[in-house]
C-alpha cells in the first residue's frame, strides 16, 4: 500500500556525471536535495522549513559525523534506512 507525503518529492537516483548538474538545477525554490538508504541513496527533496527541526537537526549532525561535507552526489547523504526517514518527515509534516 503507499501513500504520498506532500511534504517530500522521490526522484530518480543520479546516475551519471552529466545528471548531476542537471539534477541539481531541478531542485524548486524553498528544497533541498538529500539522499537516504543503506544500499541504494534515493533523492529526497526536503523543504527548507525543516532545518528548524531539532530531530531534522540531530539527523543532520549524524550526517556530518559520518559523511563529512564532500558529497559526490550534490546533496546530503542521510545516514538512516529510508523508512525511518520517512517516518521523520511524515511526523514533521503532521505538526
Amino acid at each position: 500500500m503507499g501513500f504520498r507525503l506532500p511534504g517530500i518529492v522521490n526522484s530518480k537516483q543520479i546516475l551519471q556525471q552529466g545528471h548531476k548538474v542537471a539534477e541539481a538545477k531541478n531542485v524548486p525554490k524553498g528544497y533541498f536535495a538529500v539522499y537516504v538508504g543503506e544500499v541504494t541513496n534515493k533523492r529526497f527533496l526536503v523543504p527548507i522549513s525543516y532545518l528548524k527541526s531539532p530531530s531534522f537537526q540531530n539527523l543532520l549532525s549524524q550526517a556530518e559525523e559520518e559523511f563529512g561535507f564532500d558529497h559526490a552526489t550534490g546533496g546530503l547523504t542521510i545516514p538512516c534506512t529510508e523508512e525511518a526517514f520517512t517516518e521523520l518527515t511524515y511526523s514533521l509534516n503532521c505538526s
